[in-house]
């Protein structure tokens, strides 16, 4: 009978090995954001050599700016797709060679797969993870947005193992034998450590932190506003964690307290995320924490799993807001910036739960450049979307909006009501021109 150590052995490969694998007409599918596979990332350009065609890369929130997102001459042999950008991949878009796939986290992967299905491709994922223990087990780490997902579903499946990843639980569990091939890497895990927030951000805390009762269950992403939320919670009580993304800030909630996912109405007793990025802080927490599941995309992001939590609350920024209420998250100036996300999945949830509410928070005003080069300053609160912007969460979704200036509840207002509660929330220096235009444009 084989090992587990030699079936590792022969399944071993450097990434261009293991990019020879790939065929014409493959989808790859990488691991989102710090959980990429770095060694097999950087090797892309390999695929011009293998001579193979028409095949497509989709990723997620990148770290790292890889050589082949700007290389003209991977068109027609890796075309690339996105459902998050990132910085790199905004200078991409510019440059033509990436585009954006507008989605819902927790359903993109299922439209993608009918897609490969429709035209005859190949699913494959490559992802990083941790390394392989005694039972024969190597972890999907800090991501199992989609990795586990397509593993199920078949994908030909390219890990890079790398001993700086934490070792987790939930939809992370990948027996060697279900490996095609393994590439061994030693790069340091991505870091990125929290910065202080501004007292801007503090009062937006403030604001949100007083509206979530003792008992309720919470979603908060990466940013200052989530973190200064994060440190106004400290007081709660019974709160739970259901949340796509794990950050530094949950540590602090569970040690000092305020987190101990008692009254949450299901997973009791467990964090539920599906990915994490952060600190060394926060790596060495999860790492071979049970009591963090990190589970797929489709479980943590469904609507219908969030409504059956209690108390829900979904914290999310936006970009630009109308006076309709519309929010424009994921556009800036009418271009890609970022991705949906898992906005309006955790918003609608929201809705459904007993108890639940959504923010949508940002600052109040942008400062940008006219074109002088003087500095000018923009209300992010708006009359009218910017020409191209998407529209991320609807007026029909959108529950509470809160900047430095206060509160809109805008749930069941006419748009008269909600036009009103939303300039009250503006910089004051933009009032008087939103009370017009709002009148110009019959919004009463």
């Amino acid at each position: 009978m084989t090992t587990f150590q030699e079936q590792y052995n022969a399944k071993l490969k450097t990434a261009s090995e293991a990019l020879d694998l790939i065929k014409d007409n493959d989808y790859i599918f990488s691991a989102q954001a710090a959980a990429e596979p770095i060694e097999i990332m950087s090797n892309l350009q390999h695929l011009k050599e293998t001579g193979v065609k028409n095949c497509i890369l989709t990723t997620t929130l990148p770290i790292r700016d890889y050589p082949s997102f700007h290389d003209p001459e991977m068109k027609g042999v890796l075309d690339h797709l996105t459902w998050f950008l990132s910085a790199g991949l905004r200078k991409s878009y510019q440059e033509k060679l990436v585009s954006p796939v507008p989605q819902r986290s927790n359903t993109a992967l299922s439209k993608a797969l009918k897609r490969c299905k429709h035209e005859g491709r190949r699913p494959v994922v490559i992802a990083t993870v941790s390394p392989m223990d005694e039972h024969g087990y190597m972890s999907f780490s800090i991501s199992s947005i989609y990795e586990m997902d397509l593993v199920q579903k078949g994908a030909l499946t390219i890990v890079e193992v790398n001993p700086n990843f934490p070792r987790t639980f939930g939809d992370t569990q990948l027996h060697v034998s279900r490996a095609d091939a393994i590439v061994e890497a030693n790069h340091p895990i991505p870091i990125s450590n929290i910065l202080p927030y501004t007292e801007k951000d503090a009062t937006i805390g403030k604001y949100i932190a007083d509206l979530i009762e003792d008992g309720s269950t919470i979603q908060l992403g990466i940013g200052n506003i989530p973190n200064a939320v994060a440190h106004e919670l400290k007081t709660k009580k019974h709160l739970g964690i259901h949340t796509e993304m794990f950050t530094e800030t949950m540590i602090d909630l569970i040690e000092c307290g305020a987190v101990d996912n008692t009254q949450k109405g299901m997973d009791e007793g467990y964090s539920v995320c599906s990915f994490t990025m952060g600190s060394q802080r926060l790596y060495d927490y999860v790492n071979n924490n049970p009591s963090v599941l990190f589970k797929s995309c489709m479980y943590t992001n469904n609507p219908y799993v969030i409504g059956k939590l209690n108390k829900f609350i979904s914290i999310n920024a936006a970009l630009e807001m109308d006076l309709f209420g519309q929010a424009a998250s994921e556009t800036a100036n009418g271009l890609p910036w970022s991705g949906t996300g898992g906005q309006s999945e955790t918003i609608m949830g929201s809705e459904i739960s007993d108890g639940g509410k959504s923010f949508l928070a940002f600052h109040s005003t942008y400062t940008t450049k006219d074109e002088n080069g003087n500095k000018v300053l923009k209300s992010k609160i708006v009359p009218y979307l910017t020409k191209n912007s998407a529209v991320t969460t609807s007026r029909n979704d959108v529950d509470y909006v809160v900047t430095e200036y206060g509160v809109a509840w805008l749930s069941d207002l006419s748009i008269g009501e909600r036009a009103k509660a939303l300039i009250k929330i503006a910089h004051p220096d933009f009032r008087e021109e939103l009370t017009r235009q709002a009148e110009e444009m019959h919004i009463w």
